[in-house]
């Protein structure tokens, strides 16, 4: 749509939207716009501290916020699971699950259990707490995934002989772009498992070079 902008944007207020990352950047925004919009807010963060913080801040914005925090490290799968249990034990449906959340070209380290860490953290991590709520998603109706990729997937492949970049030189940006067009995959995979149908709205998206820290 050209010119859009947030005024675009429906009242929310029978939704309920998770978003991974909610505490700071992109995900705070999107936090603060979507609660203006009436929606019911689930903010999975990794540091419980600055999502009470973030939580704060929104809520000086949009004092009737409606918000739910619950922890979420998408660096251990274990973590993932635990998450994706409080959701689906404390909310009878969910809208929207946007998977924003990620690291850009850290220096080498691993997961939990092991995984390159822009790989583990940005779409393994996704990956699997979109499929633990795939449940929730397909019996709400109309509920969409957004995944937050990013222009580097143009340049990138996945290097499915040396996926966790064990043997090769570690490259910061060159493992960042692999995860990010892993990200895409998310989008197919998911498409090829529960129909296209189901999954016409739903998006892939690349925020650019958009500066919020």
């Amino acid at each position: 749509m050209k010119n859009w902008t947030a005024d675009n944007i429906p009242d929310l207020s029978n939704k309920r939207v998770l978003i991974t990352g909610a505490n700071s950047g992109i995900g705070f925004e999107t936090s603060v716009v979507l609660a203006k919009k009436g929606a019911h807010l689930i903010m999975a963060c990794r540091n419980q501290q600055k999502a009470e913080e973030a939580e704060k801040k929104i809520i000086d914005i949009v004092p009737d916020a409606k918000i739910t925090l619950v922890t979420l490290d998408l660096a251990d799968l274990d973590s993932v699971r635990q998450c994706a249990d409080v959701v689906l034990k404390s909310h009878q449906k969910l809208d929207v699950l946007i998977n924003n959340a990620g690291v850009m070209a850290t220096p080498y380290s691993t997961t939990k259990q092991g995984f390159e860490i822009q790989l583990g953290s940005n779409y393994l991590g996704h990956y699997a707490l979109t499929g633990l709520l795939l449940p929730l998603l397909k019996s709400t109706p109309g509920s969409r995934i957004v995944s937050l990729s990013s222009s580097a997937a143009n340049f990138a492949q996945i290097d499915f002989a040396d996926i966790l970049t064990e043997r090769k030189k570690y490259k910061p940006y060159e493992a960042y772009g692999q995860a990010k067009l892993a990200n895409l995959v998310i989008r197919i995979r998911t498409c090829a498992e529960v129909g296209s149908i189901w999954l016409k709205d739903d998006l892939c998206c690349s925020p650019s070079r958009s500066f919020t820290h």
